[in-house]
């Protein structure tokens, strides 16, 4: 298309395409940015975290011949991003009474270093093992079930990881359907090895009828040293527990 031009010429310049595309972008309205949706942050056990006016917890019994009066174990839980994917019940503080008086300063002092250690966070399951790891001096006890305890700190941390596995902080993997058949057969066997068959000595009738211990196995049983349970019993010259499937020959 012509056009006239009437005023005189001063200057010019040669307008490229992508010239004429640069305006156009210019005066095109902006697409409005993208928010991203809002976050709810993940609140972690820490020692800043206040507590609450109620806490969810629960009381154990422990019963020890080391000590006349039982022992009660409370531990109260705090849950934390309640009612939310996040939600988790951590443990918040311990407390452990009797009627017994004459270990009150050291139950209070291991008490209140417990609860500073749970009100930390991070990963507190490391209490468990080390307070299953004290022996007393003057000698262990067998709980009912026939599992063994070298001392009461070691029944308290017994407790304590009881707990952590109920409220989810300590996964406890559960023994395969194969491992139970195998120990229900081993069992079996041995129950039925020591069963006297024919005219059998009246001693070895006697000791081949033996009733069950209060645990439930067979009397005689020793101590494993995978589970600590008065289980571990002598079949075909080889060490086998018969609660936890463990066997020295493999």
């Amino acid at each position: 298309m012509a056009m006239k031009i009437e005023k005189k010429i001063k200057g010019y310049a040669v307008v490229k395409p992508e010239d004429k595309a640069a305006p156009a972008a210019a005066s095109a309205p902006a697409a409005p940015e993208k928010k991203e949706a809002p976050k709810a942050e993940v609140i972690q056990m820490h020692e800043s975290v206040e507590r609450p006016e109620q806490l969810v917890g629960e009381t154990y019994k422990i019963k020890s011949p080391l000590f006349e009066h039982a022992l009660y174990v409370t531990i109260n839980d705090i849950v934390l991003n309640a009612g939310t994917p996040h939600e988790q019940r951590r443990p918040f503080e311990i407390f452990i009474n009797s009627k017994n008086m004459d270990h009150f300063q050291w139950i209070v002092a291991l008490t209140r270093i417990i609860s500073a250690v749970f009100r930390k966070g991070g990963d507190v399951t490391f209490l468990a093992e080390e307070m299953k790891a004290v022996f007393d001096p003057r000698g262990g006890y067998f709980k009912a079930g026939g599992v063994y305890m070298p001392s009461i700190v070691a029944e308290i941390g017994a407790v304590i990881e009881q707990h952590m596995k109920h409220i989810g902080l300590i996964q406890d993997p559960e023994m395969d359907e194969a491992t139970k058949r195998l120990i229900a057969e081993k069992r079996a066997a041995y129950e039925q090895a020591s069963t006297p068959v024919g005219a059998a000595s009246a001693a070895t009738a006697s000791s081949g009828n033996a009733e069950p211990t209060a645990s439930g196995f067979p009397p005689g049983a020793t101590m494993c040293a995978k589970c600590n349970t008065q289980a571990l019993v002598l079949m075909d010259g080889c060490q086998t527990c018969l609660n936890c499937g463990y066997s020295k020959c493999g």
